[in-house]
């Protein structure tokens, strides 16, 4: 086991950088990279990482391990999504430029060093403060079919409540799409909604030591983690035209839960104005039948904001 650093290199806005790095070398076998911190708000990955270097460098069997906590360090100081100095979100900055801003060096740093070791990445994230949604792997269609094979095979190998193939229309300069263009597979764990509890972690944990004991880094038996009393998993996916969007600005009062099935018509919420007490509710009704993938738990939504994820079983 070794322990140092990955050396950002100091810009025009801000000085160099150190992220702590863990790596431990036992020998054939999968090369994974587990990175946590990409968004700053999302605090579930750096936890469970740290939570992994307790106890992988003794129950490691075979293969190369690598862990960074914190990819965006100053961003998980700021408690914000987005890098503080440069305004810009690291996970579309990839692959980054060497002479860029600190987020883009950044990215060019992981681009470069981090990601030529690995053939598999799990890159650990939770879904934000705002949101309501189960503990999750996400990955995105892939056009090698493939590699989309595998990656969804290796998705399953978490057993968490949800498997989600999600279409997005963000994917420019994600982390993902630089891995998945070099025939690497990244998997995006998304960890609840933002909020750190004892029980959440442990789910979070439980979920990536399957990962790893169907990657045979590690032994033992994988077992799904109880979420709200029940042990299941399964694999859904949801498209662009799944996301349900706010027709006015107002507070959001959800009127359903994370992965109740519901039918076209029925009521998934209610917008509320705080501009005239007159003005009244405005009811967000589902236009299929499916399954309640996330929904917006808390805060002020613009008009044209997201309010829910609709999803349903994946067509292989």
């Amino acid at each position: 086991m070794s322990t140092g650093y990955l050396v950002v290199p100091e810009g025009a806005d801000y000085e160099a950088l150190s992220l702590p790095v863990l790596s431990q070398n036992k020998g054939d076998g999968p090369r994974l990279l587990i990175t946590g911190g990409n968004h700053g708000n999302e605090l579930e990955g750096p936890l469970v990482a740290r939570r992994l270097i307790d106890w992988l460098p003794e129950a490691q069997i075979c293969g190369m391990v690598t862990i960074v906590p914190e990819l965006n360090p100053l961003a998980v100081q700021a408690w914000t999504r987005n890098t503080p100095v440069d305004g810009k979100n690291l996970n579309r900055e990839f692959p980054g430029r060497a002479d860029g801003s600190v987020s883009e060096r950044i990215a060019d740093a992981i681009t470069r060093v981090l990601l030529p070791i690995a053939d598999t990445i799990f890159d650990l994230h939770s879904f934000g403060p705002k949101w309501d949604i189960p503990p999750s792997v996400i990955l995105h269609p892939i056009a090698d079919a493939n590699l989309m094979a595998k990656a969804v095979r290796m998705a399953e190998g978490f057993k968490l409540p949800v498997t989600l193939v999600w279409e997005h229309n963000e994917t420019a300069g994600m982390f993902d799409t630089v891995a998945h263009n070099q025939g690497k597979v990244l998997l995006c764990t998304e960890f609840g909604g933002g909020t750190v509890g004892a029980n959440d972690l442990a789910i979070y944990e439980a979920g990536v030591r399957n990962a790893l004991i169907a990657l045979g880094l590690v032994d033992g038996k994988a077992e799904p983690p109880i979420f709200r009393q029940k042990k299941s998993s399964r694999t859904l996916e949801t498209l662009t035209s799944d996301e349900l969007r706010s027709p006015a600005r107002g507070i959001f009062e959800p009127r359903c839960s994370v992965l109740e099935e519901v039918k076209q018509g029925d009521l998934i919420g209610v917008l509320r104005s705080m501009e005239s007490l007159s003005a009244g509710p405005i009811e967000i009704y589902s236009p299929t039948s499916s399954i309640i993938y996330g929904i917006r738990s808390g805060g002020y939504v613009e008009t044209n904001g997201e309010l829910a994820y609709l999803a349903r079983s994946l067509k292989r």
